[in-house]
């Protein structure tokens, strides 16, 4: 009997060493699926710029769009979702050129307009501006890229940073109108105005609690320094009552949250700005240790988000979400309704 019942314990204990060992594999050949949205991803990229034609100079391009590109593809051959990014206030898109290849590189062609080169408190202007590029999409992106490359343009994102983010905002509330659907925003430390109270026109946050009428999934990013001060002399870049907090605030579900902790608001720019405009993004606002970091993160985030609402796939952003891949910098507790 005695030794009937040690080859029993003997069985039990063999039998849930496989059952964890089993268990661990599984896991691990999950986890080996996803992809490192962070990194580099597997396509190589092509980075375009496109002017459009002047009152001096007349554009040779067939369907010229209405403001100046920067585009970032896959050189190889495919059908790429796109993604509309839409610079911060008084930025050149040239500055965003490294996050934009971090994007392309996981397969989306991503679209990032010169809005204008000198501009007011009014962001009127811009709202109608990004909507004439959307609405040009369809006509003539494909002028624009080989054959090999093809644009999808019913799986279609839009983002902003800072005053960008607002202006993307506005867009997707159908304060212009567009020929064209989006199904996806991401706002990047979206800024509407100087305060609450001082919000500049058109305003986009009313202060209600999940307000915004968007037939589309939402994502912001927000930054832990933005909303402090770089020194006595200049305010905050992202201040407390017309940042990331306050548009989240008014999202409906499905949307997410993400605060990097200890960056600031230009921490998602290239590493190396230059001219006089690219010196002061070193200035203006409270910066974290390095670029790097950051950029990789709102890369990669925008990435997954992309994967999860264009794509069907959100193993990445469910991985992200649970805690359960690592992220190159810290984060304020997620939050996510719907």
């Amino acid at each position: 009997m005695k030794l009937v019942q040690t080859l029993l314990f003997s069985f039990i204990q063999s039998y849930i060493i496989m059952s964890s060992a089993t268990a661990a594999i599984t896991a691990d050949a999950a986890t080996s699926t996803m992809t490192n949205v962070f990194a580099i991803g597997r396509y190589k990229t092509v980075l375009q710029t496109v002017e459009t034609g002047s009152c001096t100079t007349k554009s040779t391009l067939a369907v010229p769009p209405p403001k100046p590109l920067l585009i970032a593809r896959p050189s190889e051959a495919g059908e790429y979702p796109i993604l509309v990014l839409l610079h911060g206030y008084l930025l050149y898109n040239s500055f965003y050129s490294q996050l934009i290849q971090h994007i392309a590189s996981h397969g989306f062609i991503v679209i990032a307009p010169q809005l204008y080169i000198l501009s007011g408190p009014d962001s009127t202007d811009e709202i109608k501006s990004t909507a004439a590029i959307t609405n040009w999409l369809s006509k003539g992106l494909h002028y624009l890229l080989p054959p090999h490359v093809q644009p999808n343009i019913n799986k279609l994102g839009l983002a902003g940073h800072s005053r960008g983010g607002k202006v993307a905002f506005a867009l997707a509330l159908k304060k212009e109108a567009t020929s064209l659907k989006f199904s996806a925003l991401i706002g990047i430390d979206p800024v509407d105005g100087m305060d609450k109270g001082k919000q500049t026109p058109p305003p986009v946050l009313t202060y209600v609690p999940h307000s915004f009428d968007l037939d589309m999934a939402v994502m912001v990013i927000g930054t832990g320094l933005g909303e402090v001060k770089k020194n006595p002399l200049f305010p905050p870049c992202a201040p407390k009552g017309v940042n990331h907090d306050d548009f989240f605030n008014e999202c409906q579900e499905p949307a997410c949250h993400f605060v990097a902790k200890d960056y600031g608001h230009l921490d998602l720019l290239d590493d190396d700005t230059e001219g006089l405009r690219g010196k002061t993004t070193y200035c203006l606002c409270k910066n974290g240790k390095s670029r790097e970091p950051m950029r990789r993160f709102v890369g990669g985030i925008v990435v997954a988000f992309m994967n999860a609402y264009l794509l069907g796939d959100n193993k990445d952003l469910l991985a992200i979400k649970d805690g359960q891949k690592t992220v190159p910098v810290e984060l304020k507790p997620i939050v996510c309704i719907g």
